[in-house]
């Protein structure tokens, strides 16, 4: 058993990071004209997307990058992801833009053609239209994905409950967001060799949340993919997970921290340093982003949350603890 100090360390990633809707603040003036600028729009805030965001930060810093960033955030709001795209589509003075999440880096696409586009944090960009393939697109897009193929979380929660325990999975999800219904699918498919049903509640909007999670009151537990509107209320469907026993499992580790059980996923921290590997690729040795296909990072990891668990009256079997990473194993109150 080991601790997990990358997901305990998102505040401190994160820490000091204000994005203001549709705000664009830069780094300074564009009066060194050897420094890159670079555009960053942001979905919504919650820790997966954040630690993207770090970690493509931290690369270029590390490798001595002279950069200025303009930052916007459309927390949640798909129009305004239009609204971004179009300011920084106008703004010259942007050598490279970064789209995180699927709705940001869609609306980014279809607006800046001019120069170079960077997707993260998008689960499928060739089924959401981005790229035409994962090989070198020959447009002015690429990025990474954050698909995790291996996560597995079907698989995951039968070996946490048992498979007597784990018949009727939920899963909660917006209905605009096209990396969702791809994640709905893979579980579909997963889960039916297990034995498995799964019952879906679609969102049409973050508001709608708490509707959502009512209408899975009658699984035996509740997966919550990367979804963005939903991980960033997942403090409340945690909640009505414990009120009504219903263990919550999540695609994403850094909502293990948040209250779910466990999750097989992987580190968005990573996926975002190799999306700024991509981006000093382009702007220091002049590849061109048509030329570096889309990258799938499919390291995953279990990571569970024991104190979590036992608020869902559920103990995580030794097995899955041996090789899992652990949060929050602080005694329960």
């Amino acid at each position: 058993m080991k601790a997990h100090p990358t997901i305990r360390g998102v505040a401190a990633l994160t820490a000091g990071l204000v994005l203001m809707p549709l705000a664009l603040s830069a780094c300074g003036t564009k009066e060194d004209e050897s420094a890159y600028t670079i555009g960053i729009s942001q979905f919504m805030s919650h820790p997966s997307l954040d630690m993207a965001v770090q970690g493509f930060k931290d690369v270029l810093k590390e490798k001595g990058v002279d950069v200025k960033y303009v930052e916007s955030n459309a927390n949640g709001d798909q129009t305004a992801t239009v609204t971004i795209a179009g300011q920084f589509a106008a703004d010259s003075d942007i050598d490279l833009v970064l789209a995180v999440a699927t709705p940001s880096a869609e609306a980014m696409v279809n607006k800046v053609e001019d120069r170079p586009v960077l997707f993260t944090a998008v689960t499928d960009p060739v089924e959401s239209g981005l790229v035409p393939s994962w090989e070198a697109s020959g447009t002015n897009v690429t990025g990474t994905s954050d698909l995790n193929p291996n996560g597995q979380p079907a698989a995951l929660i039968q070996e946490v409950l048992g498979k007597d325990n784990a018949k009727t999975v939920g899963f909660l999800y917006s209905l605009g967001e096209a990396n969702s219904v791809v994640q709905l699918e893979a579980l579909r498919a997963e889960a039916e060799p297990l034995g498995m049903t799964v019952k879906e509640s679609g969102l049409g909007n973050s508001s709608e949340l708490a509707i959502g999670i009512q209408a899975l009151a009658d699984v035996d537990a509740i997966f919550v993919g990367t979804d963005n509107a939903v991980v960033s209320g997942i403090e409340q469907v945690v909640a009505f997970g414990e009120e009504h026993k219903i263990p919550i499992f999540v695609g994403d580790a850094a909502s293990v921290d948040r209250g779910a059980v466990a999750a097989r996923g992987i580190d968005y921290y990573e996926v975002g340093r190799r999306t700024g590997e991509m981006a000093y690729e382009i702007l220091v040795n002049g590849k061109k982003a048509g030329d570096i296909p889309s990258l799938q990072v499919t390291d995953t990891e279990i990571v569970v949350n024991p104190v979590a668990a036992e608020a869902f009256g559920v103990v995580i079997p030794e097995e899955v603890m041996k090789n899992a990473a652990i949060v929050n194993t602080a005694e329960a109150e």
